[in-house]
């Protein structure tokens, strides 16, 4: 049985052997990334991942750009549905006696580190772009056909101005107070 760590091995930028500056790098996001993190909250997804990682003399600094688009089923009707997805992350390494990623942008690697990988960063900027209420858009929209919709909306309660005769009792005192 494969490792996770073996399985995202090909998130590791080594950065011992790159030159002061930018560099990028790309990566194709698929269903195959989270079953490695036993993640499914979607059917699918297509994303592509951008890292513009520049590289200084005492830290590096990664921008994380991911754009693609995800499966997923609808709250309310459990109907599937394409969303897009969008979203940016920035992360600083820095270099230190120990290991240390308790801050959310801060990352702490020790001098003996030569490679960072990128795997659980790419995975929580994604999770993050997904909504948190996931309505398929033809709710909105009115086209969307669906069983459950249709007893959703027979079930809906209807408002009605049915007026309580305490309140008009009520409203009388008042009115009456004034005058």
């Amino acid at each position: 049985m494969i490792s996770r760590m073996d399985a995202l091995q090909e998130y590791n930028i080594p950065f011992v052997g790159l030159k002061l500056g930018k560099h990028h790098f790309h990566y194709h996001i698929d269903d195959r990334f989270f079953t490695t993190y036993k993640y499914h909250d979607f059917n699918k997804i297509d994303c592509e991942v951008a890292i513009s990682f520049t590289k200084k003399s005492t830290l590096l600094e990664l921008i994380f750009s991911i754009k693609g688009k995800v499966s997923l089923n609808c709250d309310t009707t459990n109907e599937p549905y394409e969303q897009l997805i969008t979203n940016t992350f920035n992360l600083i390494v820095k270099f230190g006696e120990f290991f240390n990623d308790d801050d959310d942008e801060v990352l702490i690697l020790p001098h003996t580190a030569y490679q960072v990988n990128v795997s659980q960063y790419i995975y929580e900027t994604i999770v993050l772009a997904l909504p948190i209420k996931r309505e398929h858009p033809g709710i909105k929209d009115g086209t969307l056909q669906s069983k459950v919709l249709d007893k959703l909306r027979e079930l809906e309660v209807k408002k009605t101005k049915q007026r309580d005769p305490r309140w008009d009792k009520l409203n009388e005192l008042l009115t009456s107070k004034k005058e």
